[in-house]
């Protein structure tokens, strides 16, 4: 926000006339500049991404995915599906261009995962040594790329562990192929591969077992392989 803009803000905010000041704010609103209030950043609808996190209907929701969407003469509109963080059900949601969403300001920490006990899965702060559970239903989408001892980065909301960012790309090793094909350079001709985590992905033909492998998190799809 502009400083002119904060200024005169804080002069409203102090004044007795609370008619200018809800006045002030609609105006600002419209220039589609954000507000942040109780964790929350205001933001239109046509911003909103893969992987954001929003409170939708008074629930936190990742945003799973979206698509803009211009039906004939109509305004535009932005058509969204949408994790609940709670529960881990998933709807589908219509926004107007114009809608303004609530999107959740978030706090990140580097956490280091340690193991799985039944449907909870454990973290720990790598410098406060603090841990924290998540719900198997909370992170089910990152589990293919979650593995002992794998540091990663854990978002929080208002002090509550509420999902995972994964990393762009993740190395896992190979434990379940065909025989790989020696001389062989050829990307295009593929074959399936079991990963360490369970997670099974196409992989060139010469891939063997035992090599580490580079994976796109975003699609589950092999970059490259990687060095031991």
């Amino acid at each position: 926000m502009h400083v002119s803009n904060v200024n005169a803000l804080s002069n409203l905010s102090t004044s007795p006339g609370p008619i200018l000041h809800t006045l002030f704010l609609h105006s600002l609103c419209l220039q589609g500049l954000e507000f942040l209030e109780e964790g929350t950043t205001m933001i239109p609808a046509t911003q909103i991404k893969k992987g954001m996190i929003i409170i939708h209907n008074g629930e936190l929701h990742q945003v799973v995915s979206f698509q803009h969407v211009t039906p004939g003469n109509w305004r535009g509109m932005v058509q969204t599906k949408l994790r609940n963080l709670k529960t881990g059900s998933t709807i589908e949601n219509r926004f107007r261009s114009e809608d303004r969403i609530d999107r959740a300001t978030l706090e990140q920490h580097e956490m280091e995962y340690l193991y799985q006990d039944g449907d909870q899965f454990c973290f720990m702060n790598t410098e406060t040594y603090e841990q924290v559970f998540l719900n198997k239903d909370t992170i089910e989408e990152t589990l293919p790329f979650l593995k002992p001892n794998t540091k990663i980065a854990v978002d929080f909301y208002e002090g509550q562990a509420i999902n995972i960012d994964l990393p762009m790309t993740v190395d896992l090793e190979v434990v379940e192929t065909e025989p790989g094909i020696k001389g062989a350079t050829a990307t295009r001709t593929t074959k399936p591969a079991t990963l360490e985590t369970g997670l099974v992905v196409q992989v060139p033909v010469f891939i063997d077992r035992g090599d580490v492998i580079r994976v796109d998190t975003s699609d589950k799809k092999y970059i490259e392989r990687a060095n031991k």
